[in-house]
């Protein structure tokens, strides 16, 4: 198994995330090879909290110019994760 470090990249802090957050979902970045389970297990790891569900996006990588050059962002993998109703909030999304 992965290190639960590498599986969780960073938290998603947006307004929609924040009012989110009030209903025990929370948003991450994650390894865009990681599956439900393995960030499951890797959130409760590192945050000590039970996980109801997973759900999962591939995000496509925005296109940007520069001039008259153009490429694009990375894609990457975004994780909306549920916790239990009896589960502890998440300290890091408290108080944004």
């Amino acid at each position: 198994m992965k290190n639960a470090r590498d599986i969780i990249i960073r938290p998603i802090i947006t307004e929609r995330s924040t009012t989110e957050s009030q209903k025990n979902k929370y948003t991450f970045e994650v390894s865009r090879d990681a599956n439900k389970i393995e960030i499951a297990q890797a959130v409760e790891e590192i945050f000590g909290v039970d996980v109801m569900g997973v759900n999962t996006l591939n995000m496509k990588g925005k296109l940007k110019r520069t001039g008259r050059f153009e490429g694009r962002r990375k894609n990457w993998k975004k994780a909306v994760v549920t916790l239990t109703p009896e589960s502890k909030p998440i300290e890091f999304f408290e108080g944004v």
